[in-house]
Protein backbone atom coordinates (compact mmCIF):
# COMPACT_ATOMS: atom_id res chain seq x y z
CA UNK A 1 0.00 0.00 0.00
CA UNK A 2 1.33 3.61 -0.75
CA UNK A 3 2.05 5.61 2.09
CA UNK A 4 -0.54 8.42 2.04
CA UNK A 5 1.02 9.97 4.62
CA UNK A 6 3.21 12.49 2.48
CA UNK A 7 0.24 13.20 -0.16
CA UNK A 8 -0.56 16.11 -0.13
CA UNK A 9 -4.33 16.23 0.49
CA UNK A 10 -7.08 18.85 -0.60
CA UNK A 11 -8.26 21.11 1.46
CA UNK A 12 -12.10 20.20 1.09
CA UNK A 13 -12.70 16.24 2.10
CA UNK A 14 -16.78 17.00 1.50
CA UNK A 15 -18.29 13.53 -0.09
CA UNK A 16 -21.89 12.83 -0.54
CA UNK A 17 -23.93 9.72 -1.67
CA UNK A 18 -25.89 7.37 0.46
CA UNK A 19 -25.73 4.58 2.36
CA UNK A 20 -27.75 1.33 0.95
CA UNK A 21 -28.43 -1.50 3.44
CA UNK A 22 -29.78 -4.78 2.07
CA UNK A 23 -31.71 -7.51 4.08
CA UNK A 24 -32.18 -10.71 2.35
CA UNK A 25 -34.52 -13.61 3.02
CA UNK A 26 -35.00 -16.71 1.45
CA UNK A 27 -38.85 -17.76 2.12
CA UNK A 28 -39.71 -20.18 -0.36
CA UNK A 29 -39.42 -22.64 -3.02
CA UNK A 30 -41.04 -19.79 -5.85
CA UNK A 31 -43.10 -16.51 -5.70
CA UNK A 32 -45.43 -16.37 -8.80
CA UNK A 33 -44.87 -12.71 -10.03
CA UNK A 34 -47.78 -12.50 -11.74
CA UNK A 35 -49.89 -13.43 -9.09
CA UNK A 36 -48.57 -11.09 -6.69
CA UNK A 37 -48.81 -8.15 -9.39
CA UNK A 38 -52.15 -8.89 -8.74
CA UNK A 39 -52.06 -9.19 -5.51
CA UNK A 40 -50.28 -5.89 -4.27
CA UNK A 41 -50.69 -3.87 -7.61
CA UNK A 42 -46.99 -3.38 -8.00
CA UNK A 43 -44.30 -2.71 -10.84
CA UNK A 44 -41.25 -4.73 -11.81
CA UNK A 45 -38.31 -3.10 -10.73
CA UNK A 46 -36.66 -1.42 -14.19
CA UNK A 47 -33.61 -2.72 -15.57
CA UNK A 48 -30.31 -1.59 -14.56
CA UNK A 49 -29.01 1.12 -17.18
CA UNK A 50 -25.16 0.20 -18.49
CA UNK A 51 -22.11 1.93 -18.09
CA UNK A 52 -21.95 2.19 -21.65
CA UNK A 53 -24.11 3.14 -24.98
CA UNK A 54 -24.09 -0.51 -26.08
CA UNK A 55 -27.43 -2.77 -27.75
CA UNK A 56 -26.24 -5.02 -24.79
CA UNK A 57 -28.19 -5.18 -21.09
CA UNK A 58 -28.82 -6.94 -17.91
CA UNK A 59 -31.92 -8.77 -18.56
CA UNK A 60 -33.49 -10.50 -15.57
CA UNK A 61 -36.00 -13.26 -16.96
CA UNK A 62 -38.45 -12.35 -14.76
CA UNK A 63 -37.12 -9.25 -13.21
CA UNK A 64 -38.71 -8.61 -9.75
CA UNK A 65 -41.37 -6.43 -8.37
CA UNK A 66 -40.85 -3.53 -6.32
CA UNK A 67 -42.61 -2.41 -3.37
CA UNK A 68 -42.47 0.82 -1.18
CA UNK A 69 -42.16 0.50 2.37
CA UNK A 70 -42.96 3.00 5.22
CA UNK A 71 -39.72 4.79 6.19
CA UNK A 72 -38.34 3.55 9.77
CA UNK A 73 -36.31 5.65 12.37
CA UNK A 74 -34.14 2.99 14.45
CA UNK A 75 -33.83 3.95 18.38
CA UNK A 76 -31.25 7.04 18.65
CA UNK A 77 -30.60 6.61 14.59
CA UNK A 78 -31.71 8.97 11.42
CA UNK A 79 -34.61 8.28 9.43
CA UNK A 80 -34.40 5.22 6.86
CA UNK A 81 -36.11 5.21 3.49
CA UNK A 82 -37.18 1.69 1.89
CA UNK A 83 -38.62 -0.68 -1.06
CA UNK A 84 -38.98 -4.87 -0.76
CA UNK A 85 -38.13 -6.57 -4.12
CA UNK A 86 -39.92 -9.81 -4.70
CA UNK A 87 -37.54 -12.32 -6.61
CA UNK A 88 -39.20 -15.14 -8.51
CA UNK A 89 -37.26 -17.66 -6.77
CA UNK A 90 -38.31 -17.10 -3.86
CA UNK A 91 -36.14 -14.49 -2.05
CA UNK A 92 -37.09 -11.58 -0.52
CA UNK A 93 -35.05 -8.41 -0.65
CA UNK A 94 -35.27 -4.97 2.19
CA UNK A 95 -33.65 -2.18 0.87
CA UNK A 96 -32.97 0.66 3.21
CA UNK A 97 -31.02 4.17 1.97
CA UNK A 98 -29.61 6.47 4.31
CA UNK A 99 -28.48 9.82 2.17
CA UNK A 100 -25.07 11.15 3.82
CA UNK A 101 -22.32 14.18 3.73
CA UNK A 102 -19.57 15.06 5.29
CA UNK A 103 -15.65 14.14 5.23
CA UNK A 104 -14.41 11.13 5.28
CA UNK A 105 -13.87 10.64 9.15
CA UNK A 106 -17.64 10.67 8.93
CA UNK A 107 -18.38 7.82 6.43
CA UNK A 108 -15.82 6.23 8.48
CA UNK A 109 -17.82 6.41 11.61
CA UNK A 110 -21.04 5.74 9.38
CA UNK A 111 -19.69 2.40 8.51
CA UNK A 112 -18.45 0.97 11.70
CA UNK A 113 -21.81 1.93 13.23
CA UNK A 114 -24.78 1.08 10.92
CA UNK A 115 -22.28 -2.45 10.30
CA UNK A 116 -21.93 -3.60 13.54
CA UNK A 117 -23.91 -1.62 16.06
CA UNK A 118 -27.23 -1.61 14.71
CA UNK A 119 -29.30 -4.66 14.05
CA UNK A 120 -31.96 -3.85 11.36
CA UNK A 121 -32.68 -7.55 10.74
CA UNK A 122 -35.15 -7.99 12.82
CA UNK A 123 -37.41 -5.10 11.69
CA UNK A 124 -36.88 -6.27 8.05
CA UNK A 125 -37.85 -9.57 9.38
CA UNK A 126 -41.27 -7.74 10.26
CA UNK A 127 -41.99 -5.83 7.26
CA UNK A 128 -41.24 -8.86 5.28
CA UNK A 129 -43.76 -11.57 7.86
CA UNK A 130 -46.92 -8.36 7.28
CA UNK A 131 -46.20 -8.62 3.87
CA UNK A 132 -46.46 -11.65 3.22
CA UNK A 133 -49.89 -12.39 5.22
CA UNK A 134 -51.30 -11.30 1.65
CA UNK A 135 -49.24 -12.61 -0.12
CA UNK A 136 -49.63 -16.36 0.32
CA UNK A 137 -51.53 -17.39 -2.56
CA UNK A 138 -48.20 -16.49 -4.49
CA UNK A 139 -46.28 -18.36 -2.81
CA UNK A 140 -45.05 -21.73 -3.67
CA UNK A 141 -43.53 -24.32 -0.53
CA UNK A 142 -43.33 -21.37 1.81
CA UNK A 143 -40.11 -21.80 4.27
CA UNK A 144 -40.72 -22.72 7.94
CA UNK A 145 -38.02 -20.66 8.93
CA UNK A 146 -36.13 -17.75 6.87
CA UNK A 147 -32.29 -17.72 6.00
CA UNK A 148 -31.27 -13.72 5.89
CA UNK A 149 -28.42 -12.01 4.39
CA UNK A 150 -27.08 -8.76 4.94
CA UNK A 151 -24.75 -6.33 2.34
CA UNK A 152 -23.94 -2.41 2.79
CA UNK A 153 -23.06 -0.51 -0.11
CA UNK A 154 -21.83 3.08 0.35
CA UNK A 155 -22.95 4.80 -2.70
CA UNK A 156 -20.65 8.33 -3.09
CA UNK A 157 -22.19 9.76 -6.39
CA UNK A 158 -19.64 13.53 -5.72
CA UNK A 159 -16.65 13.82 -3.93
CA UNK A 160 -14.56 16.72 -3.76
CA UNK A 161 -12.29 18.31 -6.56
CA UNK A 162 -13.74 15.40 -8.58
CA UNK A 163 -11.05 12.96 -8.34
CA UNK A 164 -10.87 10.05 -10.86
CA UNK A 165 -10.67 6.43 -9.85
CA UNK A 166 -6.67 6.44 -9.65
CA UNK A 167 -6.43 9.32 -7.57
CA UNK A 168 -8.95 8.03 -5.38
CA UNK A 169 -7.14 5.18 -4.24
CA UNK A 170 -3.66 6.75 -3.98
CA UNK A 171 -5.49 9.86 -1.84
CA UNK A 172 -7.97 7.84 0.21
CA UNK A 173 -7.44 4.41 -0.16
CA UNK A 174 -6.72 3.46 3.48
CA UNK A 175 -10.02 5.17 4.43
CA UNK A 176 -11.80 3.50 1.97
CA UNK A 177 -10.41 -0.18 3.08
CA UNK A 178 -11.91 1.23 6.13
CA UNK A 179 -15.24 1.96 5.03
CA UNK A 180 -15.73 -1.58 3.56
CA UNK A 181 -14.29 -3.41 6.32
CA UNK A 182 -16.58 -1.18 8.80
CA UNK A 183 -13.49 -0.53 11.09
CA UNK A 184 -12.85 2.40 12.81
CA UNK A 185 -9.22 2.04 13.54
CA UNK A 186 -6.53 2.03 10.96
CA UNK A 187 -5.79 -0.83 9.24
CA UNK A 188 -2.70 -2.68 8.74
CA UNK A 189 -1.07 -1.87 5.28
CA UNK A 190 -1.40 -5.50 3.99
CA UNK A 191 -5.50 -5.67 4.72
CA UNK A 192 -5.93 -2.29 2.98
CA UNK A 193 -4.14 -3.88 -0.06
CA UNK A 194 -6.48 -6.70 0.21
CA UNK A 195 -9.44 -4.95 0.70
CA UNK A 196 -8.48 -2.47 -2.38
CA UNK A 197 -7.35 -5.20 -4.65
CA UNK A 198 -10.97 -6.23 -5.14
CA UNK A 199 -11.49 -3.30 -7.56
CA UNK A 200 -12.98 -2.63 -10.85
CA UNK A 201 -13.83 0.36 -13.17
CA UNK A 202 -15.31 0.84 -16.84
CA UNK A 203 -14.51 4.62 -16.87
CA UNK A 204 -10.93 6.32 -15.19
CA UNK A 205 -13.93 8.13 -12.73
CA UNK A 206 -15.99 5.23 -11.47
CA UNK A 207 -14.91 2.60 -9.17
CA UNK A 208 -16.42 -0.01 -6.95
CA UNK A 209 -14.40 -1.51 -4.21
CA UNK A 210 -16.13 -5.10 -3.10
CA UNK A 211 -15.59 -6.69 0.13
CA UNK A 212 -17.46 -9.82 1.65
CA UNK A 213 -20.42 -7.76 3.50
CA UNK A 214 -19.97 -3.96 2.35
CA UNK A 215 -18.82 -2.48 -1.21
CA UNK A 216 -17.75 1.00 -1.80
CA UNK A 217 -19.07 2.52 -5.10
CA UNK A 218 -18.23 5.80 -6.55
CA UNK A 219 -20.23 7.09 -9.59
CA UNK A 220 -23.43 8.93 -10.34
CA UNK A 221 -26.32 7.55 -9.67
CA UNK A 222 -27.10 5.88 -13.36
CA UNK A 223 -23.63 4.45 -13.26
CA UNK A 224 -24.00 3.05 -9.87
CA UNK A 225 -27.06 1.12 -10.47
CA UNK A 226 -25.47 -1.55 -12.43
CA UNK A 227 -23.30 -2.55 -9.66
CA UNK A 228 -26.23 -2.29 -6.73
CA UNK A 229 -28.61 -4.31 -8.71
CA UNK A 230 -25.46 -7.50 -9.53
CA UNK A 231 -24.40 -6.97 -5.73
CA UNK A 232 -27.54 -7.60 -4.50
CA UNK A 233 -28.10 -10.18 -6.73
CA UNK A 234 -25.44 -11.82 -6.03
CA UNK A 235 -26.03 -11.98 -2.34
CA UNK A 236 -29.72 -13.30 -3.08
CA UNK A 237 -27.68 -16.09 -4.55
CA UNK A 238 -25.46 -17.00 -2.01
CA UNK A 239 -28.96 -17.02 0.32
CA UNK A 240 -29.93 -19.94 -2.22
CA UNK A 241 -27.27 -21.89 -2.20
CA UNK A 242 -27.15 -21.93 1.73
CA UNK A 243 -30.59 -23.26 1.78
CA UNK A 244 -29.60 -26.15 -0.99
CA UNK A 245 -26.68 -26.45 1.11
CA UNK A 246 -28.52 -27.47 4.23
CA UNK A 247 -31.61 -28.89 2.43
CA UNK A 248 -28.73 -31.50 1.25
CA UNK A 249 -27.60 -31.81 5.08
CA UNK A 250 -30.34 -32.79 6.73
CA UNK A 251 -31.47 -35.36 3.81
CA UNK A 252 -27.97 -36.71 4.11
CA UNK A 253 -27.69 -37.22 7.31
CA UNK A 254 -31.85 -38.95 7.01
CA UNK A 255 -29.90 -41.38 4.59
CA UNK A 256 -27.24 -42.01 6.87
CA UNK A 257 -29.65 -42.86 9.63
CA UNK A 258 -30.99 -45.39 7.75
CA UNK A 259 -28.31 -46.77 6.36
CA UNK A 260 -27.20 -47.64 9.94
CA UNK A 261 -30.10 -49.62 10.64
CA UNK A 262 -28.89 -52.56 9.22
CA UNK A 263 -28.32 -54.30 5.65
CA UNK A 264 -30.54 -56.76 6.33
CA UNK A 265 -33.45 -57.62 4.01
CA UNK A 266 -36.17 -55.36 5.85
CA UNK A 267 -33.44 -52.86 5.98
CA UNK A 268 -33.23 -52.77 2.35
CA UNK A 269 -36.65 -52.47 1.30
CA UNK A 270 -36.92 -49.28 3.70
CA UNK A 271 -33.68 -48.27 1.69
CA UNK A 272 -36.43 -47.94 -1.49
CA UNK A 273 -38.07 -44.73 0.26
CA UNK A 274 -35.20 -43.39 1.42
CA UNK A 275 -33.71 -43.25 -2.35
CA UNK A 276 -37.42 -42.29 -3.57
CA UNK A 277 -36.99 -39.20 -1.30
CA UNK A 278 -33.45 -38.54 -1.88
CA UNK A 279 -34.11 -38.84 -5.29
CA UNK A 280 -37.14 -36.43 -5.20
CA UNK A 281 -34.82 -33.57 -3.49
CA UNK A 282 -31.98 -34.35 -5.91
CA UNK A 283 -34.07 -33.11 -8.93
CA UNK A 284 -35.74 -29.91 -6.59
CA UNK A 285 -32.04 -28.54 -5.82
CA UNK A 286 -31.26 -29.18 -9.67
CA UNK A 287 -34.09 -27.28 -10.94
CA UNK A 288 -34.02 -24.96 -7.98
CA UNK A 289 -29.78 -24.46 -8.59
CA UNK A 290 -30.83 -24.24 -12.28
CA UNK A 291 -33.36 -21.20 -12.03
CA UNK A 292 -31.26 -19.35 -9.64
CA UNK A 293 -28.40 -19.29 -11.93
CA UNK A 294 -30.26 -17.97 -14.95
CA UNK A 295 -32.44 -16.01 -13.44
CA UNK A 296 -29.99 -13.01 -14.90
CA UNK A 297 -28.24 -12.40 -18.25
CA UNK A 298 -25.17 -10.39 -19.39
CA UNK A 299 -26.33 -10.31 -23.27
CA UNK A 300 -22.64 -8.89 -24.53
CA UNK A 301 -21.93 -7.12 -21.27
CA UNK A 302 -18.24 -8.57 -20.35
CA UNK A 303 -18.21 -5.60 -17.62
CA UNK A 304 -21.48 -6.38 -16.13
CA UNK A 305 -20.73 -10.08 -16.14
CA UNK A 306 -16.64 -9.45 -14.60
CA UNK A 307 -18.41 -7.28 -11.79
CA UNK A 308 -20.76 -10.34 -10.88
CA UNK A 309 -18.01 -12.69 -11.28
CA UNK A 310 -15.90 -10.86 -8.63
CA UNK A 311 -19.33 -9.32 -6.62
CA UNK A 312 -19.79 -12.90 -6.53
CA UNK A 313 -16.34 -14.29 -5.50
CA UNK A 314 -15.78 -11.78 -2.65
CA UNK A 315 -19.59 -12.38 -0.88
CA UNK A 316 -19.09 -16.35 -1.10
CA UNK A 317 -21.12 -17.57 -3.94
CA UNK A 318 -18.83 -20.49 -5.52
CA UNK A 319 -17.94 -21.64 -2.32
CA UNK A 320 -21.18 -22.47 -1.41
CA UNK A 321 -21.87 -23.74 -4.88
CA UNK A 322 -19.23 -26.23 -4.63
CA UNK A 323 -20.36 -27.70 -1.47
CA UNK A 324 -24.03 -28.03 -2.94
CA UNK A 325 -22.12 -29.38 -5.94
CA UNK A 326 -20.07 -31.84 -3.57
CA UNK A 327 -23.46 -33.25 -1.73
CA UNK A 328 -25.62 -33.52 -5.39
CA UNK A 329 -22.19 -35.83 -5.96
CA UNK A 330 -22.32 -37.92 -2.40
CA UNK A 331 -26.11 -38.21 -2.99
CA UNK A 332 -26.25 -39.42 -6.23
CA UNK A 333 -23.82 -42.00 -5.28
CA UNK A 334 -25.67 -43.02 -2.23
CA UNK A 335 -28.89 -42.83 -4.12
CA UNK A 336 -27.40 -45.64 -6.81
CA UNK A 337 -25.95 -47.49 -3.95
CA UNK A 338 -29.35 -47.60 -2.10
CA UNK A 339 -31.26 -48.48 -5.59
CA UNK A 340 -28.57 -51.56 -6.38
CA UNK A 341 -29.38 -52.36 -2.33
CA UNK A 342 -32.94 -52.74 -2.86
CA UNK A 343 -32.25 -54.48 -6.57
CA UNK A 344 -30.40 -57.15 -4.80
CA UNK A 345 -32.99 -57.64 -1.87
CA UNK A 346 -36.01 -57.64 -4.53
CA UNK A 347 -33.76 -60.43 -6.74
CA UNK A 348 -32.89 -62.65 -3.48
CA UNK A 349 -36.89 -62.39 -2.72
CA UNK A 350 -37.87 -63.77 -6.19
CA UNK A 351 -35.21 -66.64 -6.30
CA UNK A 352 -36.30 -67.13 -2.69
CA UNK A 353 -39.84 -67.37 -3.34
CA UNK A 354 -38.91 -69.82 -6.48
CA UNK A 355 -37.27 -71.92 -3.99
CA UNK A 356 -40.01 -72.29 -1.93
CA UNK A 357 -42.41 -72.96 -5.02
CA UNK A 358 -40.10 -75.97 -6.26
CA UNK A 359 -39.64 -77.31 -2.88
CA UNK A 360 -43.14 -77.33 -2.27
CA UNK A 361 -43.94 -78.60 -6.08
CA UNK A 362 -41.34 -81.89 -4.94
CA UNK A 363 -42.87 -82.46 -1.57
CA UNK A 364 -46.52 -82.94 -3.39
CA UNK A 365 -45.02 -84.71 -6.27
CA UNK A 366 -42.87 -87.21 -3.70
CA UNK A 367 -45.53 -88.07 -1.47
CA UNK A 368 -47.85 -89.38 -5.24
CA UNK A 369 -50.01 -85.67 -5.44
CA UNK A 370 -50.66 -83.80 -8.35
CA UNK A 371 -49.21 -80.22 -6.65
CA UNK A 372 -51.23 -77.69 -7.55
Amino acid sequence: MPDTSSQPMPECHSLTGSLLMLIQFDVCEEIRLDRLRQIISAPAAAPAPLKHPTPSYIRYQRRPIVEAVAPFTPEGGERLSGEIKYYDYGVVSVVFQLPFSGDWDALIRLSGHWLWDVDLTSHARRIVDDSLKGAQPALIKKYPEFLSEDYFIFHVREAAGHPIADDLIRLYGNQIAQVVRGDTLPLSDGECQEVLQSRISYYPDDLAIIGWNAAFVYDTPVGAETAIQLLEYANSQLLEFRHYDELLSRELDTVYKSLEQGTGTLARWRMARSATRLYTVLLEVTELTERADNAIKFLSDMFAARLYKLAASKVGVPDYKDLVTQKIDTAENLYRFMVDQFNQSRAFFLESAVVIILIIELFYLFRGGRGF
